[in-house]
């Protein structure tokens, strides 16, 4: 993994230069997507991006653990958990699956 992470901006930059648009442009199309599916992931639980995969809201139940330190034994509360599911075609084209 010599490669660094590409930024908001680098993303923004190449967006714009793909399609010909601004950069503001392209800035404010990453920023409304997140912000979509922010809002249908509160508001219905699930928000897809075809090609990627799906942003779920999911409920962890209560459970007991323990504390590192002591060794003592806690109740870890219930709560609700954002999770990210990659799509198999996209999984498949980063990782072959194997034979």
């Amino acid at each position: 993994m010599a490669a660094k992470q590409m930024t908001k901006s680098q993303l923004a930059a190449h967006i714009a230069d793909r399609f010909s648009i601004s950069k503001k442009a392209a800035n404010e199309f990453l920023d409304e997507i997140a912000a979509v599916a922010v809002a249908q992931t509160k508001k219905v639980g699930a928000f897809t991006l075809p090609g990627l995969g799906k942003l779920v809201k999911a409920h962890r139940k209560a459970r007991m653990g323990r504390n590192p330190m002591t060794g003592a034994a806690i109740k870890i509360p219930a709560k609700t958990v954002v999770k990210f599911r990659v799509a198999k075609a996209c999984k498949d084209s980063i990782v072959p699956a194997k034979k």
